[in-house]
């Protein structure tokens, strides 16, 4: 009877340890980003999402209004609402608020988003986007871990459009009078180029995962331009939000977005439509 009872606990032990090995590792992501990402509250929308297929995904953001890659790691937030934000420059020893949510934990997965002008920019993208992005990179304490670069959309533009910084605006190492500007776009079509190009550049640099943000964006709007994607001039309507949120579900858990059941309230068929159109 000893014999059937120490069999018996052993047996339960292994199973109970068996079950305990299966258990899937909390997976955590990390946007870094502005008004592009968390408008419509996006993340949440991604949240939900994972929470249908897989709930040891877990998001969370450090986003500000009209805040840079390279304004997160400089900058000190005085002030911040949703569409407003104050900062100041940081002082020597102090660490910024991105900088600290970074080194919080071990990120599994990080997705940087910028202002498409800062990428435009061959000098804003060489001396401030691409050392935001190396340092970021540096900063978290993860050998394994994946990093998305949010590739964005044209927006409503009314053409020909050129960006312009001023060397103000660069840094200490440029003439503070002289504008330096990205090249002249004439049309939606090659600004789409353009946008994909500065982007992929940034991405092979650096090595990261790249979304198809702007191609999908351009593909829903001319095909069903019912489907209203902005809200304004640049910012994501619900629908946008919810588009680019499938866009990251798919990137991240290499599952398709039309077996989710979550709609985020919208239409059925709209949402049936955005989800059908990520690649």
């Amino acid at each position: 009877m000893r014999k059937i009872l120490l069999l018996l606990t052993i047996i339960n032990f292994w199973s109970c340890n068996s079950f305990k090995s299966e258990k899937p590792k909390e997976i955590n992501v990390l946007f870094i980003g502005n008004s592009l990402t968390y408008y419509n509250e996006m993340p949440q929308m991604l949240q939900k999402m994972l929470s249908e297929t897989n709930s040891n995904i877990k998001i969370d953001q450090i986003t500000f209004p009209g805040i840079s890659l390279s304004g997160h790691l400089d900058n000190i937030i005085k002030e911040s609402s949703e569409d407003n934000i104050s900062t100041r420059l940081k002082r020597e020893g102090e660490k910024t608020e991105t900088e600290k949510k970074i080194q919080e934990k071990k990120w599994d997965i990080i997705i940087m988003q910028t202002g498409t002008v800062a990428v435009l920019i061959p000098e804003s993208r060489k001396h401030k986007t691409d050392p935001a992005i190396k340092k970021i990179k540096a900063l978290n304490n993860n050998a394994n871990a994946r990093y998305i670069l949010f590739n964005t959309w044209t927006g409503k533009v009314a053409y020909p459009k050129q960006y312009c910084y001023s060397g103000f605006m660069l840094g200490d190492s440029f003439n503070r009078d002289e504008k330096y500007c990205s090249p002249e776009v004439i049309n939606k079509s090659q600004h789409l180029t353009l946008i994909n190009e500065s982007y992929a550049a940034l991405a092979k640099e650096n090595s990261l995962e790249l979304s198809k943000h702007g191609d999908i964006y351009y593909k829903v709007s001319g095909n069903n331009p019912e489907i209203k994607l902005l809200e304004d001039d640049i910012h994501p309507s619900k629908l946008g939000a919810f588009l680019s949120a499938c866009i990251f579900y798919e990137m991240i858990t290499n599952k398709d977005a039309t077996d989710l059941k979550y709609n985020a309230g919208l239409d059925t068929q709209q949402a049936k439509v955005l989800k059908a159109f990520i690649e």
